[in-house]
This record gives C-alpha cells, sequence and structure tokens, in this order.
C-alpha cells in the first residue's frame, strides 16, 4: 500500500502480522518505508506518521520526493528504452555466435550489470541504456558466455575474448558506473 504525505511525498506501507510496533526505513526507491501490523487503517497509519516526524527527519536518511518522482520518470525512460534495444541487441549477438537462450529478462539491479541463470534466462540491467554501446555489447557478450561457463574460469574468459578481444580494457572501464538508476 502506498500512501501520500505532503512532507515525505509517497509512503511505502508494509503490513507484517509479526510486527510488534512500527518501523521505519527506506525502501530501495528512496521512499518513506513503514512496517507495522496487519490490521492498522489508513486513518491509524497517518496518524503514527504525524506522531514521528521529528524521529523520521532525525533518523532516516529520505531523498527529497521531487527526486525520487525524477528517479521515477528516469527509469520508466530508460526501461523503454532497454525494451526496444537490448533484446534485439542479445538475439543479434547470440544468433551471430551461435547461443541459444531461453529467455531476455530487463531488470534494474543496484549492483549487477546482468546475470545468467542456469535455466538459460538472460536478465540485462536497464542502467545498460546510460552507458556507451560497446559497453553494453561487452555485457551482453559477458552473459552469453555464462551460457557454456557458469562462473569466471579461464575457459570463461577465453570465449568472452574470443567475441571480444578489448574485453579487459571494457570491464576496467564498466567500471567507472553504476548499474543503479
Amino acid at each position: 500500500m502506498i500512501i501520500q504525505d505532503p512532507e515525505f511525498g509517497e509512503v511505502i506501507v508494509r503490513r507484517n502480522p509479526l510486527a510488534k510496533g512500527v518501523s521505519f526505513s527506506v525502501s530501495p526507491s528512496g521512499r518513506l518505508q513503514m512496517c507495522l501490523r496487519q490490521q492498522t487503517n489508513e486513518f491509524i497509519l497517518k496518524r503514527i506518521l504525524n506522531k514521528n516526524r521529528d524521529l523520521i527527519r532525525a533518523k532516516v536518511p529520505l531523498s527529497d520526493p521531487k527526486t525520487q518522482r525524477a528517479r521515477d520518470a528516469k527509469k520508466k525512460l530508460l526501461a523503454k528504452k532497454a525494451k526496444e534495444y537490448l533484446p534485439y541487441r542479445l538475439e543479434y549477438y547470440a544468433k551471430l555466435y551461435g547461443y541459444d537462450y531461453e529467455k531476455c529478462r530487463l531488470s534494474h539491479a543496484a549492483t549487477r550489470w546482468g546475470s545468467c541463470s542456469s535455466n538459460r534466462t538472460i536478465s540485462l540491467n536497464i542502467g545498460l541504456m546510460q552507458v556507451p554501446e560497446i559497453l553494453r555489447d561487452y555485457v551482453i557478450l559477458h552473459e552469453l558466455a555464462h551460457l557454456n561457463h557458469m562462473d569466471h574460469s579461464t575457459a570463461f574468459w577465453a570465449e568472452v575474448g574470443s567475441h571480444d578481444p578489448k574485453y579487459k580494457e571494457h570491464r576496467r572501464k564498466l567500471k567507472m558506473f553504476s548499474p543503479g538508476v
């Protein structure tokens, strides 16, 4: 559940039947998050929020609600661009080098550019749309190589290098960016 607050913007409400009281934290999106008992109604939620404003301001490092909205808009735009680009680029390289994957999934993980699961699903971060194309291609080739090597062994890196001879340079440059949106 989400409630609107004039000071904190959107407040995420998580209900937990085992909660003994109320706790406040920051959600991954930078919003205020409240965790409390299952049966608490919206009127009581707002009363608890008003009663704890000073505590929240002092103890919970929140983003400005305007920053939250800007981040949401940016994420939405990146997701749209990623949906139009990344699956097709993945398919292009898969066909070019003879890889067979099950499906492509887009994510917005805070710490990973991509991943490859044992069921052959390749996940690509929408944040890739913020890096140069050569680095996007490196991540795609890296994840495709995981279809044959589910580790970072010498054989894995040899396979990545056979498709991207400058992979070490690309890997180093990619570290200058953050996958989080």
